[in-house]
């Protein structure tokens, strides 16, 4: 007795749920309105595709120019920490010209020689200044020179050289920078009265 009462409720429910069926069928989307739906969201997942695609490009790009940046740019701590030794051997050389060790400055002339070619070779170039307009990207300005032969803005002196590393400057040198000597208001009186009397 207890399987026919089993049988029943699975009939039962069967029936309701082929009605329901039938019911949600007469409610369900036409094809056209299915073809739509489905091209709607074709083109969004394509989309979604092609923006990834993009970023990850993108992303190629950058690696591939950090890396390439990475390489290029390897031995420029390494320079950097030798500066002070060419500093120093150059600081050698001008204190010693005014002695008699011609064979010591002669050594450290050499020496100077060989480890500025050797880093040239490698990409290290110093930054000629002196007599060069006054560029804030390039060069320091540690002093303000009052000089009437040349031109405001001009490097005069050079207090400790600057290099280039490939195309970066890795340290700026450090200049003196013209400027046009400030004349007194006494002074001007005076250019004033000679210029009458004449």
């Amino acid at each position: 007795m207890r399987m026919k009462e089993i049988e029943k409720e699975d009939r039962m429910s069967h029936q309701k749920e082929t009605v329901e069926q039938k019911e949600a069928g007469s409610v369900k989307e036409t094809p056209v309105d299915e073809k739509e739906l489905l091209t709607t969201e074709i083109k969004a997942v394509n989309d979604k595709y092609m923006r990834l695609y993009a970023e990850f490009e993108n992303y190629k790009k950058r690696v591939q120019k950090d890396k390439e940046e990475l390489v290029k740019y390897a031995n420029e701590k390494f320079i950097l920490e030798l500066l002070p030794v060419i500093d120093s051997l150059e600081m050698a050389l001008e204190h010693s010209k005014n002695g008699t060790t011609g064979g010591i400055v002669q050594g450290v002339e050499n020496t100077l020689k060989e480890l500025l070619r050797l880093l040239e070779k490698f990409g290290l170039t110093p930054i000629e200044a002196m007599g060069k307009p006054f560029d804030p990207t390039v060069h320091h300005a540690m002093s303000l020179v009052e000089r009437g032969d040349v031109e405001e803005n001009i490097v005069v002196e050079v207090l400790r050289k600057g290099y280039i590393f490939r195309d970066k400057v890795i340290r700026a040198p450090l200049v003196g920078v013209s400027k046009n000597p400030v004349e007194e208001k006494g002074q001007e009186k005076e250019n004033k009265i000679i210029e009458e009397e004449s």
